[in-house]
């Protein structure tokens, strides 16, 4: 079975983040949200939300995925959090995969190299801090090797649904999809 972390912290974007995780567990993914934070986490549209595990108690080596969910101040908490940035950098450079909704490519994967000469995608807001990315604003979701990126809230349906292509292939997601109404 695959392993997702599906990272949070004060100021995620909520909808992002709990719509990836949801199709992830609809297709038997093991999901876990692990915060960088507390616990308890206020999304930027003050919804809480209840981490399963913060990043502190949390190995993120046995990964398949590490998700990193949109939102502003969340993708910098994310950014700043030295441990997660450590665990996707080994994630990375093991070929395992990484995926990043909204602001994240920018304010994480961008900003610390990891999208360079890679086909991305983003909030188009963000798309001119992607120095050295092949961005693509008008794509809903890009997957480029190991590397899934996604343009906002309103294709988090459709990364979710990448994301199960990817980790446990076609069939499966098409069954999510079908099971959704989408």
């Amino acid at each position: 079975m695959s392993k997702v972390y599906a990272m949070i912290a004060d100021g995620t974007e909520e909808v992002e983040c709990l719509t990836v995780v949801d199709l992830l567990r609809r297709a038997g993914v093991d999901t876990v949200l692990v915060s960088v934070g507390g616990k308890q986490i206020v999304g930027s549209h003050k919804v809480k939300i209840q981490a399963d595990a913060t990043v502190d108690e949390t190995d993120l080596t046995d990964a398949d995925l590490i998700f990193l969910p949109g939102g502003m101040p969340g993708s910098e908490h994310l950014a700043a959090c030295d441990p997660l940035m450590s665990a996707i950098d080994k994630q990375i450079k093991s070929g395992k995969r990484v995926a990043a909704i909204c602001a994240a490519p920018a304010v994480v994967l961008c900003a610390n190299g990891y999208l360079r000469g890679k086909k991305a995608t983003c909030y188009p807001d963000f798309a001119a801090e992607c120095i050295g990315a092949y961005m693509n604003i008008k794509a809903r979701v890009v997957t480029d090797g190991n590397i899934t990126t996604a343009r906002g809230l309103g294709c988090a349906v459709d990364l979710g649904l990448e994301l199960i292509r990817l980790l446990v292939g076609d069939g499966v997601a098409d069954k999510v999809k079908n099971a959704i109404q989408y």
